[in-house]
């Protein structure tokens, strides 16, 4: 439901800059074109090889017969092709859709159908999954690939590389979609965010509230792939920031990467740090060089900030981030899921009545601003757009006393039990806390007298067995309300997570 009125409106009117009308005319990627963008591998990318490779990918693309508003498919790793991918599609108004690197064939088949898409670029082993896509969907001359391919279809990528300039285009139209961004899909069918080459430019630009800065050396491994990946390596290319570009699935050779290159600057998914921690538990590396450390996307363990300041000398602080609107926050200033709100953004906290609510009550939360997205993509020249600008996050989000909004929960995962909210991120916290547990998630299920009750599930720690359930209970008692523990706890092999890492409490509650 949309906001109503407008008492508990948050707007900061301190601006930043101008925003630019493109990321062409931002990054100037020529301007100390021998300034290091970004080092994969063994390599060193310097600004001006990668304006000419998104350059040479632009000509190769247009003669290919892409054209604007077309759909280019990204099936990549991160490293310079998708990079100049990115930047070849924003020159001729083409518009990027990179793919999830998890899904298998058939999530793949279902959103290339909605895409309709013009040309694919991929890997060999990524594009195994889409070669059996019908060609009417996706010609057998539109797939490039970059190494050998598995077929007789998919060309070399390297047919793409050519030298020449592409015919002078009228400059793109800022505010038509530049990129679709694949939500994780928990709900049914991934939705498309759907962003211009405004809001990229803006989202870009307020993540210097958040860093990096210029002058830092940001261990990445963030995929590029998804918007926080895009809008890092955006931000990073903006302010000067070399990346030094990482798997992130390799904790030990990301740990070595800081120490080798002194870097200063470490975003990632609470999940990816936490793997990092206990590898630097096992080899303690040089990491004195880091400045700022962040966790976003998800509500770190309970304990890991502090813990992780512990192992790496500086705080691990969170921020609240959404694809839709990915710069409406910059971290917070202590542990827990809190947030500090970005200048010039508007934001809004409403009941389920639409009116806003106040300070240190909890509302769903509402933002607004150049960065946010267009909406969902439907079809070519068309999407849902957000009702008057205004995004819907479906978070239940609380304004502190110190301007700290408090992520909450998702409020579709609210349990309302006997007419009492319940937030299964809160009851997670408690549980993932106890040694007995290494993870944790809860879910609501159907109850005829209460509405909904309390399910638990828990991925005991090495050497627990199921005997502990009871005893689990019984020692979280005393830190949360009763009506808000779980009336029933099973043991699982793992807590299932979405693409994203987030937990599925869909699979949970099939689960039962």
């Amino acid at each position: 439901m949309l906001p109503k009125d407008e008492n508990r409106l948050h707007q900061n009117h301190i601006t930043t800059n101008p925003h630019p009308n493109t990321l062409c005319d931002l990054f100037e990627l020529d301007h100390n074109a021998d300034n290091i963008a970004f080092i994969h591998g063994n390599q060193e990318w310097r600004r001006g090889q990668l304006a000419r490779l998104a350059m040479r990918i632009a000509t190769g693309l247009q003669e290919a017969g892409v054209r604007a508003g077309d759909r280019v498919l990204l099936h990549l790793r991160n490293g310079p092709e998708i990079a100049g991918c990115y930047l070849a599609c924003f020159q001729l108004g083409a518009i990027c859709v990179p793919l999830n690197l998890r899904f298998k064939s058939i999530e793949l088949d279902a959103l290339v159908r909605r895409v309709r898409p013009t040309i694919y670029i991929g890997e060999p082993d990524l594009y195994r999954l889409i070669t059996s896509i019908d060609a009417d969907v996706l010609g057998p001359n539109a797939r490039f690939v970059v190494g050998e391919a598995a077929d007789g279809f998919a060309q070399s990528w390297t047919k793409l590389l050519t030298n020449g300039a592409p015919s002078r285009l009228a400059i793109p139209d800022a505010s038509l979609p530049a990129v679709l961004l694949s939500t994780s899909g928990t709900t049914g069918q991934p939705k498309f965010v759907t962003h211009s080459l405004t809001s990229l430019t803006c989202g870009a630009s307020q993540l210097i509230h958040a860093g990096p800065q210029k002058g830092d050396i940001n261990a990445f491994f963030l995929p590029m792939v998804h918007g926080s990946g895009l809008f890092f390596l955006l931000a990073s290319l903006l302010v000067e920031a070399p990346m030094i570009m990482l798997n992130a699935g390799d904790s030990d050779g990301i740990l070595d990467a800081i120490e080798c290159h002194r870097c200063t600057y470490m975003v990632g998914m609470p999940t990816m740090l936490a793997h990092i921690m206990a590898r630097q538990r096992v080899q303690r590396r040089n990491v004195e060089s880091l400045r700022i450390c962040l966790a976003g996307g998800d509500v770190c363990l309970p304990g890991q900030q502090e813990r992780f300041e512990e192992l790496f000398g500086v705080p691990l602080r969170s921020f609240w981030a959404a694809t839709e609107a990915p710069s409406t926050f910059t971290y917070g200033l202590r542990p827990g899921p809190v947030s500090r709100p970005v200048p010039g953004v508007e934001i809004r906290l409403v009941d389920s009545e639409g009116r806003s609510v106040s300070r240190g009550t909890p509302g769903q939360a509402f933002m607004r601003g150049p960065h946010v997205a267009l909406g969902y993509w439907k079809g070519p020249g068309y999407w849902d757009a957000f009702p008057d600008g205004w995004f819907p996050t479906g978070d239940l989000m609380q304004e502190e006393e110190d301007g700290h909004f408090l992520f909450i929960t998702r409020v579709k995962d609210v349990i309302v039990r006997g007419g009492s909210n319940i937030s299964p991120v809160e009851v997670e916290r408690i549980l993932t806390a106890h040694p007995a547990v290494r993870d944790a998630g809860v879910v609501g299920t159907p109850d005829r007298l209460l509405g909904q009750k309390v399910v638990g599930f828990v991925q005991l720690a090495d050497g627990q067995g199921d005997d502990q359930l009871q005893q689990i209970l019984r020692d979280i008692s005393s830190q949360i309300a009763d009506y808000k523990l779980p009336e029933e706890l099973q043991s699982v092999p793992e807590i299932p997570r979405n693409s994203l890492g987030k937990i599925d409490r869909a699979r949970l509650l099939a689960m039962l």
